[in-house]
């Protein structure tokens, strides 16, 4: 695949990006040059490759998924101007 001067010019534009008709040429190349990187990069084989997320292996560190009320819920509701038990009192917006 390659780019053209056309091509070019609609990338600028849909990017924002003033581009001076002197510098369509070398774009067109710099351009044509990355996706011809890229189509190289297509033929290597990952077959049997495993997806990674980190060049060192490592697994995520996880917490319990409990659910709970954090224990701090006097402090949540603290700085309210209005509650009832631990929840906030709020004006009805609604009729």
């Amino acid at each position: 695949m390659s780019v053209d001067a056309a091509t070019v010019r609609r990338i600028a534009h849909l990017a924002r990006i003033a581009v001076d008709e002197a510098e369509i040429l070398p774009l067109q190349g710099e351009l044509n040059a990355m996706l011809a990187f890229v189509e190289q990069l297509s033929e290597v084989d990952v077959a049997g490759v495993e997806p990674m997320t980190s060049v060192t292996p490592m697994e995520m560190k996880k917490r319990a998924d409990i659910v709970n009320d954090g224990g701090i819920a006097d402090q949540v509701v603290a700085n309210a101007p209005a509650i009832e038990g631990h929840f906030f009192l709020v004006p009805k917006v609604v009729e």
